[in-house]
């Protein structure tokens, strides 16, 4: 075991001046050795003064200025590269828009040193300045593809110390083994934004990874969830590439009828909010890729999977349980028939 390995913490920016002070003053004053921790912020073409402002204001961050928004998987993809050239052992992943505690990184660099087969650490994310509520104490999977903060804006009242295995860690702070992501691969440059992280933590399970929660390890997030049109479009859009690429064929073929039953209900709920052209179009981009996802689904099937999905499913849930899209269809129907099909599903699934 290490007692010191390199990191290199990345942060991808846009229009971030109203958040990056706090983010980079918490990184600046956490405990772990400044000499063996590289801070990277890589600028997604901000209009406003991000860039200017942290070369004048913290000129020991290393600052990556894109000229148009790549994104946030290729952005961090960037800052990976730059890791391995300061021959980090461990990246770290940080949204703009939080505040780290002061042990955060000693606590999960310690877990992840004790444990060879953990790839990724999340630590537990509180809201801010609601800090005695929980963004995500780790995020869930919904068999169909789904993910969610699990008990969102709930009080912290969380007595548990120890860490345990979620099914994905949070793009918004996570510390991910360089090894690891060597083996995997790097975050999907085609998802652009939301779902990334789903995605490498499926191929990091597939591998034979494990991925936990630190709950000794807090972040603060200033989260807001947004309903804006284009997030629903990439959202629907990357969870059903990231299922047809991950699941088995016969998976696939089992989940079929209930992902048949609740498309057409996203379908009749978009037509109904106002988001009817993005759903679409995410079908649209899907056929015009396919050959992409065929050939990473080759890879993920072929070349990455050493589990089977009998055991991926356990992690996964039949309900949606995030406060910012529940409803009544939802709680009292959707969610009780879908935790019906997953249990049966699982008893069938020997694969």
């Amino acid at each position: 075991m290490r007692s010191n390995p390199k990191i290199t913490i990345v942060i991808v920016s846009h229009n971030a001046r109203h958040y990056i002070q706090d983010c980079l003053e918490s990184v600046y004053h956490q405990n772990y050795p400044r000499q063996l921790s590289k801070v990277v912020l890589v600028d997604n073409d901000s209009s406003d003064s991000t860039v200017g402002f942290v070369r004048e204001s913290f000129p020991w961050v290393k600052v990556i200025e894109n000229r148009t928004n790549r994104g946030f998987a290729e952005a961090n993809n960037q800052g990976y590269f730059l890791a391995l050239k300061n021959k980090s052992d461990y990246l770290v992943l940080l949204n703009q828009d939080t505040i780290v505690s002061r042990e955060w990184l000693r606590h999960m660099v310690d877990l992840a040193e004790s444990k060879p087969k953990v790839a990724a650490i999340q630590p537990k994310l509180l809201l801010h300045p609601e800090t005695n509520l929980i963004n995500s104490f780790g995020n869930r999977i919904h068999f169909l593809g789904f993910a969610y903060c699990d008990k969102y804006r709930r009080p912290d009242r969380e007595r548990q110390t120890s860490a345990f295995d979620v099914p994905y860690p949070s793009g918004a702070a996570c510390l991910l083994k360089i090894s690891a992501i060597k083996e995997v691969g790097l975050l999907d440059e085609r998802l652009f934004m939301y779902h990334e992280d789903v995605d490498l933590g499926w191929r990091m399970r597939l591998a034979g990874y494990h991925i936990l929660l630190d709950p000794l390890a807090v972040v603060y997030h200033k989260y807001s969830f947004s309903k804006a049109k284009y997030k629903f479009y990439y959202m629907e859009r990357n969870r059903l590439v990231v299922c047809l690429q991950a699941y088995r064929l016969a998976t696939l073929l089992l989940f079929f009828p209930a992902w048949l039953v609740m498309e057409l209900g996203i379908i009749a709920y978009a037509a109904k909010n106002g988001w009817l052209k993005q759903k679409l179009k995410g079908y649209w981009w899907i056929i015009g890729h396919w050959p992409s996802i065929f050939s990473r689904r080759l890879d993920y099937q072929f070349k990455l999977r050493r589990i089977k999905d009998r055991l991926i499913i356990k992690l996964f849930t039949g309900s949606i349980e995030f406060q910012e899209v529940s409803y009544f269809p939802l709680t009292y129907v959707v969610n009780p028939l879908m935790r019906a099909y997953l249990w049966l599903a699982q008893k069938i699934i020997f694969w």
